[in-house]
């Protein structure tokens, strides 16, 4: 497959459900017409199927039955296809779109989410970590492929304070904190060739606060803001 790093990554926000309306229509399309990226979002789309049994049930609120009972009750009285039905028609595409929105990030966020996948295979080669501040603030997306050597950080929902910049780190508890570059707004690459792939797979990533360009010394400038571990994917 010849695929890029940034189609690829797109493939695998496809298949999590977290790419925009937009972004998300412009790729069904590029799919149709692209076998190479239809077939990586199906790979992702495999990969990944554990999320639908991580993600936990989601609860409607109490009152929204008599709610929208009361909603149809009252466009009854107006014509098929009027403004009232189709109101109607959105709020409930809007809350079901919501909770499926919500699912996905909890299973996203539960570490345990690909246990069945990991174990299937005795040497995986593709990790994804997720770095986040809790369990309800996703900030980075990282992907790290073991046979290239290459790690891909994008980001997710975080922003650098104004005249700082956040920068990614590699932490082993042997090697202690090592720099993998600052972060931008849009993602970026690093390669991983001088550690030992037990280590890149074993270690934590996280986010720091630095100034803008990078730490002036080498080392983390404060304690991280967002965390995470490499979890197995793919072979």
């Amino acid at each position: 497959m010849t695929i890029s790093p940034d189609d690829d990554f797109a493939a695998a926000e496809y298949a999590l459900g977290t790419l925009d309306a937009s972004e998300r229509a412009t790729l069904a399309a590029r799919r149709l017409r692209e076998p190479e990226l239809d077939e990586a979002i199906s790979s992702w789309e495999e990969r990944l199927a554990p999320l639908a049994e991580a993600a936990p049930e989601i609860e409607p609120p109490r009152d929204l039955l008599p709610a929208i009972e009361a909603r149809i009750r009252g466009a009854s009285s107006e014509a098929p296809g009027s403004a009232g039905v189709v109101a109607l028609e959105r709020s409930i595409r809007r809350w079901r779109a919501a909770a499926i929105a919500a699912g996905i990030v909890a299973g996203v966020l539960a570490i345990g989410f690909v246990a069945r996948e990991a174990t299937r295979r005795s040497a995986p080669h593709e990790y994804v970590a997720i770095l986040q501040k809790d369990a309800a603030s996703p900030a980075f997306a990282v992907t790290v492929n073991l046979d290239k050597q290459e790690l891909t950080v994008r980001p997710v929902a975080a922003t650098a304070p104004p005249g700082k910049s956040y920068e990614l780190w590699l932490i082993d508890a042997k090697l202690g904190p090592r720099s993998l570059g600052v972060i931008g707004d849009t993602p970026r690459g690093a390669s991983l060739s001088s550690y030992d792939p037990a280590v890149v797979a074993g270690a934590t990533y996280a986010v720091t606060v630095e100034p803008p360009g990078g730490s002036p010394t080498g080392q983390p400038s404060g304690a991280p803001v967002f965390v995470g571990k490499l979890i197995p994917v793919g072979p």
